[in-house]
């Protein structure tokens, strides 16, 4: 007989509550890029190296932390992921060379998979009925949205007059403060007893002889490289090069004093433009095939981001690039979440996620630093752009041999 239970749970609001404040602090590393850059004398490409490492860092603990808390207890991975959170946030408000900023981006990127998606969409999707799996999922994911809105924003604003380390110190005491919701997150595993009696080992086996399980983890690539790269470096292209004698009447207009400020605020509404276009995604997740939706998802973003490049970059142009591209941003991540439960079962849902989140975040690597690294080179982002146009198409393709259906159990 199948559980039911309602949509909106403690379990969904913690975990909406820590992923918020945990991307919103993730989505303001590009604001930082020029600051520090500035303050230093780097080259561009130091900083991105070290976000990229931070990707990076992100995609390799994603599935250590999502065994961690099927093995350990859920909220004791999130604990360990905030305090690594916040132990790299400090040191590298003290760091003076681009080394030490990307060795310590290793500890916020660990950070960040024990406070993201892998471990915490694992949590909700297993408090969630079947009925409401999709719509949980969409829900925890638009969260991190939430938080994309106000990050960048934020991190712009403090700046205004506060140091970027001492923006750093405050955003490492936010990332704890939020472990106050952790009493809340208390889920048993609604597995069923096949999914009990087989181990990690066996689940594993079984997906990664499944060609579709592989699929999956390559089309997730490109989401990766397409988020990370317009996150970390899309802020500083937007400030370089839209020209701010053109821009000045219709930012006025927008209350928007500066290009630089348009940066910031140009992350701020793909992550509102998100919001709805993950509980789109999820609300259709429960009602169409998610390998055609995850398809027309990648699909888009190949168009519009081929339709930015191709036209002059005006202010107009940057909203509407920026609302549009919002409202495919995370559309992927509960249809990625939702196929891999429904594919694999619920027991070692945060694992198989993780190992396929870490294609996302080797795309993620390669999108900043291969964008701090060909700006470097040529001077602009052109070359980096038309890459990720290119496995956004591959990753449409790539979905559509999925076989839908889900492996049956061992015996």
């Amino acid at each position: 007989m199948e559980r039911s239970s309602p949509l909106v749970t403690p379990v969904l609001i913690a975990g909406c509550l820590v992923i918020m404040v945990g991307f919103a602090i993730r989505a303001s590393f590009g604001v930082f890029q020029i600051p520090i850059a500035e303050e230093f004398g780097w080259v561009r490409a130091d900083f991105s190296l070290a976000i990229a490492i931070q990707n990076l860092a992100w995609g390799i603990g994603q599935p250590l932390f999502g065994a961690f808390a099927e093995r350990l207890g859920d909220r004791k991975a999130i604990i360990l992921g905030a305090v690594m959170y916040a132990a790299g946030l400090v040191a590298s408000s003290f760091a003076v060379t681009p080394a030490a900023h990307q060795f310590l981006e290793i500890l916020v990127g660990f950070g960040v998979a024990g406070t993201g998606f892998g471990v915490i969409l694992a949590v909700v999707g297993r408090a969630a009925s079947d009925e409401n799996r999709s719509m949980a999922l969409a829900i925890a994911t638009a969260a991190g949205s939430a938080g994309q809105v106000f990050g960048a924003p934020l991190a712009e604003w403090l700046l205004g007059f506060m140091t970027w380390q001492q923006v750093f110190l405050l955003f490492a005491v936010s990332i704890l403060a939020v472990l106050m919701v952790l009493p809340m997150m208390r889920v048993e595993p609604p597995a069923s007893k096949k999914e009990l009696e087989e181990s990690m080992g066996q689940i594993l086996g079984r997906a990664f002889r499944d060609p579709s399980y592989t699929m999956i983890f390559l089309g997730f690539f490109s989401c990766g490289y397409q988020l990370a790269f317009v996150t970390a470096h899309f802020p500083a292209f937007v400030t370089e090069v839209c020209s701010p004698i053109a821009a000045g009447g219709v930012l006025s207009s927008l209350g928007i004093e500066t290009t630089s400020a348009l940066g910031a605020v140009s992350i701020s509404l793909i992550g509102l433009a998100n919001i709805a276009g993950t509980l789109l995604a999820g609300y259709l997740g429960k009602r169409y095939s998610k390998k055609y939706l995850l398809a027309g998802v990648y699909a888009m973003r190949t168009i519009v981001a081929a339709a930015f490049i191709m036209f002059p970059m005006t202010p107009a142009t940057v909203i509407l690039f920026s609302l549009v591209m919002g409202s495919l941003w995370l559309a992927t991540v509960p249809l990625t979440s939702g196929l891999v439960a429904h594919l694999y079962g619920l027991r070692y849902m945060g694992t198989l996620y993780g190992i396929v989140f870490f294609s996302h975040q080797l795309g993620s690597f390669m999108g900043v630093w291969l964008g701090g690294k060909m700006y470097d080179i040529t001077g602009d982002y052109t070359a980096v752009w038309w890459v990720g146009v290119g496995v956004g198409a591959f990753s449409a393709l790539v979905h559509l041999p999925i076989k839908e259906k889900r492996i049956q159990l061992a015996a």
